[in-house]
């Protein structure tokens, strides 16, 4: 390398710097939420400097926009899970009145449309309801709450729960289907109708 050759973690910075407003802008678009594009771009860079930063720079180009639209998927997949969870609660209380809690598949059941047309009025109930239900959810015992958010937010499936929790996977299907009708009473009795 020459006086004039830029170090590989300066070339990684200036491809960062040159790709960073395009990014934010396409990002933004895509899900409508500054806050959330910016989370997603830096993630992205974050995981591109991380994992390849050591690649040829000529690479790095397809590999941020793999990583860029990774990480947009996964916020839709995120968001997804959250909004059926307080959207369709009431869904969720009638399919467990007369199935065994082990059987109980909550992504299934709460399979909406990403993109939704709701107005401004539902938005700010939707929020109000995510708080209560975020609250609720502190309120679980440690292993149930683990159970809960990694297979209804981070979407693992049962075996990977199992797997990260250091439990068998009855122990998951148990722990969720517990925190499951936990919330579903604490909601009820905070005033949201199931």
């Amino acid at each position: 390398m020459t006086a004039a050759d830029p170090s590989p973690a300066d070339a990684l910075n200036d491809f960062l710097i040159s790709v960073e407003r395009r990014a934010f802008k396409r990002t933004a678009y895509a899900v409508r939420d500054e806050d959330a594009a910016l989370d997603i771009v830096q993630d992205a860079m974050i995981r591109l400097s991380a994992s390849y930063a050591e690649r040829p720079s000529n690479e790095w180009p397809m590999l941020f926009q793999r990583i860029l639209s990774n990480a947009t998927l996964d916020w839709f997949r995120r968001q997804k899970v959250r909004n059926a969870l307080f959207q369709n609660m009431s869904d969720l209380e009638a399919r467990m009145g007369g199935q065994d809690d082990n059987d109980l598949d909550l992504l299934e059941i709460l399979a909406v449309d990403a993109v939704s047309t709701e107005g401004a009025e539902d938005t700010a109930n939707r929020a109000e309801i995510l708080k209560v239900i975020e609250q609720e959810i502190e309120h679980l015992p440690g292993r149930q709450r683990e159970a809960f958010l990694m297979r209804y937010w981070e979407e693992l499936d049962v075996a990977e729960t199992a797997a990260a929790m250091g439990c068998s996977e009855g122990s998951v299907k148990t722990h969720c289907s517990r925190a499951v009708a936990s919330l579903g009473k604490a909601l009820k009795a905070r005033g949201i109708g199931l």
